[in-house]
């Protein structure tokens, strides 16, 4: 063990014999989790999923006779009598998460319940839905002068409160690359309160169900990716990425591989 924030205790990585591993299963494809999720799938006696989000595909990683157990139909308290019925038990539990669980993954309520309860439990991480996003539309979101910063952030609806001062303008103030999560319902709104900042041309790129068979890639600008969003009937599963790098063409290269470097630049 090792000490973790505010002095709890975080279970390391130790011969695969922690009971819960929060694993990041990507955006949804089977094949785009780490060979160390694959590995833990594949150990796993309870497997709890996110069913809304999760390719099925990804169960197949499983072995035969795992416990499956559909997220979606439980609340916190639920999944943690799970867990700790698993811990009891001496099983092996995978709880699948969206994307990164780094993230709105909510293992954060989930951990420290577990602490309380004295369920050890770890992290595997996996790819965000954001990357997955901008690798489908083959754009890198830090282009050299341009944009050099990716805002991650969400906005509130039926949804805890976001902090006081993390309102959107605030962030649009910086015209960096924005990645809005949780926010595919009020798009037409939220290109309207950012239209000020980035201009109402501002390329703007909608990914729902990234790397899923139901994948679907909205292209557009503050000014149409609102009725984009509505004709395609999205209302969940979708990232939204906002900024000049989703188009950029003429830009200076970067220091990293360019011939201006001197021996010895850093």
């Amino acid at each position: 063990m090792g000490a973790g924030p505010a002095g709890r205790s975080v279970v390391r990585h130790e011969g695969w014999r922690v009971t819960v591993h929060f694993i990041g299963a990507g955006p949804g494809a089977a094949d785009l989790i780490t060979l160390r999720a694959a590995a833990l799938l594949g150990a796993s006696e309870v497997c709890i999923y996110a069913g809304t989000y999760l390719d099925q595909a990804i169960l197949a990683h499983c072995p035969d006779g795992v416990e499956l157990v559909d997220s979606q139909h439980l609340n916190l308290d639920d999944q943690i009598a799970v867990m700790v019925r698993a811990h009891a038990q001496g099983q092996q539990v995978a709880r699948l998460c969206s994307g990164d669980p780094s993230i709105y993954s909510a293992i954060a309520e989930q951990t420290r319940r577990l602490d309380a309860a004295g369920v050890p439990w770890d992290v595997c991480p996996g790819v965000p839905a954001y990357a997955a996003a901008a690798a489908i539309v083959g754009r890198e979101l830090t282009v050299p002068e341009v944009a050099q910063s990716v805002v991650l952030t969400r906005v509130q609806r039926d949804s805890t409160k976001m902090p006081s001062t993390e309102a959107l303008e605030n962030f649009a103030a910086t015209r960096a690359t924005l990645v809005l999560h949780l926010a595919i319902r009020r798009t037409r709104e939220l290109a309207e309160r950012l239209t000020p900042f980035y201009g109402a041309d501002c390329p703007v790129v909608v990914v729902s169900r990234a790397s899923q068979p139901e994948e679907l890639v909205l292209r557009g600008t503050l000014a149409d990716i609102g009725a984009q969003v509505e004709a395609a009937g999205l209302t969940q599963a979708a990232v939204i990425l906002v900024g000049e790098a989703l188009r950029a063409e003429e830009f200076v290269e970067s220091h990293l591989y360019s011939s201006r470097r001197a021996p010895g630049d850093s």
